[in-house]
């Protein structure tokens, strides 16, 4: 089995999870890391908590001010901004590129399982070898005894959604030496 961990950054009202941006990291070294071009940026800008800790990681042009006098969010010619249906292809290929037997993780994993699989419309429209669940580090945590202030601190980029796969990665690491020394 090979495993993916995964977070995403996205906007959510209560009816609609609309993706922000994606990253991905596989048990066999390979990363993904993609922003969508398509986001709901003019609904994003009414979101303070949003525009505090997900914006500033989106990827800037450097040292070009009128990006942000015009009010874009992201430089739109990075190489990680990408339509949705390029993520979606790209995603796809990540996923069945770890073979035939991947596991998917993620921290408060539910929003992010569904964001994801609405890359492709409803569930039921899953590619062929995507998960139809993701596997949660907090039901690993709560499984094991654990308190969440017990769990590895992230140093850095929280709410970069690459930093928090390769910290997710960590995590349920650290979890499986946790499950090992009481068994």
């Amino acid at each position: 089995m090979t495993v993916i961990d995964y977070d995403l950054e996205f906007l959510e009202d209560g009816r609609h999870i609309e993706l922000i941006s994606i990253g991905m990291v596989c048990d066999d070294g390979r990363e993904y890391y993609a922003v969508n071009r398509d986001m709901p940026v003019r609904k994003i800008r009414k979101h303070k908590w949003l525009m505090e800790n997900v914006v500033p990681h989106l990827p800037k042009a450097h040292g070009d001010e009128r990006n942000y006098q015009i009010g874009l969010l992201f430089n739109p010619y990075d190489r990680r901004v990408k339509h949705k249906a390029q993520i979606a292809d790209d995603v796809m290929d990540f996923i069945r590129a770890a073979g035939p037997d991947v596991q998917l993780w993620a921290n408060y994993g539910a929003y992010d399982h569904v964001a994801l699989a609405q890359l492709w419309g409803r569930m039921i429209d899953l590619p062929e070898g995507v998960p139809m669940f993701t596997c949660d580090i907090q039901q690993e945590r709560a499984r094991l005894g654990l308190r969440w202030d017990e769990l590895p601190q992230q140093e850095s980029g929280e709410h970069n959604a690459l930093a928090d796969a390769r910290h997710n990665q960590f995590v349920r690491r650290w979890l499986a030496g946790q499950e090992a020394r009481t068994s």
